[in-house]
């Protein structure tokens, strides 16, 4: 029986409060302003834009390297340098190359690795900023609310409904249920990050699928304190190479920040050929090489995290526009997978979107037909040339590291083009090869405790937490899949690919068993990525659940 749900009325509702969804609230609220103090009708309200945050606060889920090109927040905010959390702008960068012992520095760093006249930044401290410049600009936000489904309508969507909290695992009320939202909006605005559970469902309804399908890469990132000296705030160094072999497409990081603290993390391709590939286990080994070591030893973890990154570039931009919806940041792929930055184009996407709902609240039209204003903004802006001359990038590494490295050359020098345009890709998952069902399963890593961690260790520190009585988020769709043709054919990589130990095979009666460990969850979505027979389904589990990434 459905439950009866209290109706809320908004002129823009947007879903998820990351520096796309923020940044499309605060320019839409300045635009409310000065339209109104020039007397002009209707009178739009910023009282009526709605943002919605599942986490328990602006900022909790928000994870990024981070090294931000400033040139989006310049424009949202053009006084930011006065008041925006930065760490440290970027005074020194290295590129390196890794084998297991040694560490080879280029004599030149690779332009799309230089970072002169950008900053190092905690995504969560600047995305709590930006929360705070919205709620002063009247928006209404409301944060642990999940957009639990959307509400469609014709060939478009007109809101959104909020979860159900006080639900027990079993599906039935417990003594504190509440059921969720019917939010409705003359404008939907999807910014959920990547693999949006939204955004993914109405591309799929609605066909709004890009010439690619979406890529992603793992990130994986630790803050240590160190012992004083060990790296200076500002210096930015990359790496290629050890512990991934040349068949894999990823690299790793270390960032100086002030205080003795620093950022370092890994970034892989969910494409990799082996279904038992640890991505967690690879960063673990990372810490061991004697460059990391030298910095890490002696210090303390403070924080881990783990998310996904859109890969796949312009080809694989769905249509961001439908009745009465957009799309935009990273759910739309707007991300530059060759610099590895997306924060300053998600900003530059929210603002391009609310000029774009505001002229649609203007003329009392959310059709598609006005909001196919949105791609031809991006098309006209900064977005489309930096993301076009590197439209095939990511693409060229789909046959390995020397391959990719050659096709980014001849890519450099045509403008993005190369060989082949578009250069056409396939699903990651569909990359793993099947295992010998014979061989031994490999010795799952442990850590040492003090450089190195396993997961648990590691989800500790993430902050997670959930509810644990509620409805599993991680929605398998066969169960019997995964005890009988997975075993057998790939080993089952959901123990090996997730990074927070959600998954787990346990023997039940003689018998190979799925359990789902589902309050581990740091909410990274790898699992609805990368599993082989797309069996699962990442939802939103009831607000305010799942990591708590301060100061990340």
């Amino acid at each position: 029986m459905t439950p009866e749900r209290e109706r809320l009325d908004a002129d823009v509702l947007i879903v998820g409060a990351g520096p796309a969804g923020l940044a499309c609230a605060l320019h839409l609220s300045r635009l409310m302003a000065q339209h109104n103090a020039s007397g002009a009708k209707p009178e739009l309200s910023p009282e009526n834009i709605y943002v919605l945050e599942k986490g328990r606060e602006i900022g909790a889920h928000q994870l990024s390297g981070a090294v931000m090109d400033p040139r989006g927040l310049a424009e949202l905010v053009p006084d930011w340098e006065k008041n925006a959390p930065i760490e440290s702008p970027v005074t020194d960068d290295a590129a390196f190359v890794f084998t297991a012992t040694n560490a080879w520095k280029l004599p030149v760093t690779p332009p799309p690795l230089r970072n002169h006249g950008n900053y190092i930044v905690s995504l969560n401290k600047l995305v709590k900023w930006l929360g705070g410049l919205v709620e002063k600009a009247g928006v209404n936000l409301f944060t642990q609310f999940a957009g639990a489904q959307l509400i469609y309508e014709g060939n478009g969507i007109s809101g959104v409904v909020t979860e159900d909290k006080g639900v027990d695992k079993d599906g039935k009320p417990k003594d504190n249920y509440t059921p969720g939202y019917d939010l409705r909006a003359k404008v939907t605005v999807l910014a959920e990050g990547p693999r949006g559970s939204l955004a993914k469902d109405m591309v799929n309804r609605l066909k709004l699928d890009g010439l690619n399908p979406q890529v992603y890469g793992l990130g994986i990132k630790e803050l240590w304190d160190v012992p004083p000296g060990r790296v200076k705030p500002g210096y930015v160094a990359h790496t290629l190479g050890w512990p991934l072999d040349s068949s894999m497409y990823g690299g790793g990081w270390l960032y100086g920040l002030p205080e003795n603290r620093v950022s370092l993390g890994m970034v892989i391709g969910l494409e990799f050929h082996d279904p038992r590939f640890d991505p967690h286990e690879a960063f673990q080994k990372y810490k061991t090489h004697p460059f990391i070591k030298r910095i890490l030893e002696g210090g303390k973890l403070v924080r881990y995290g783990a998310k996904t990154v859109p890969y796949g570039g312009w080809y694989s931009m769905p249509r961001q526009y439908v009745d009465g919806g957009l799309i935009i940041g990273d759910s739309a792929s707007l991300l530059n997978s060759q610099r590895l930055k997306g924060i300053h184009i998600s900003i530059k996407s929210g603002m391009l979107a609310a000029e774009t709902v505001f002229e649609a609240l203007k003329a009392g039209d959310a059709s598609s037909k006005t909001l196919a204003a949105f791609p031809r903004k991006i098309e006209q802006s900064w977005i489309k040339k930096e993301l076009w001359a590197v439209r095939n990038f990511h693409q060229g590494f789909q046959h390995g590291l020397y391959r990719g490295l050659f096709d980014a050359g001849l890519q450099f020098v045509t403008g993005g083009r190369g060989l082949i345009d578009p250069m056409r890709s396939r699903p990651g998952h569909e990359e793993y090869r099947k295992i010998d069902a014979a061989s031994p399963a490999p010795e799952r890593f442990k850590g040492d405790g003090a450089l190195t961690f396993d997961r648990l260790t590691d989800v500790y520190h993430s902050g997670t937490r959930h509810e644990e009585d509620q409805p599993c988020h991680l929605v398998v769709a066969d169960l019997n899949v995964c005890a009988t043709k997975c075993v057998t054919e790939y080993g089952n990589p959901c123990q090996y690919f997730c990074p927070a130990a959600v998954y787990e095979m346990v023997q039940e009666k003689g018998q190979p068993k799925l359990k789902i460990n589902a309050s581990n969850c740091v909410h990274c979505k790898t699992c609805d990525i990368a599993d082989p027979y797309e069996i699962i389904t990442w939802v939103p589990p009831e607000g305010g659940g799942g990591p708590n990434y301060d100061g990340m």
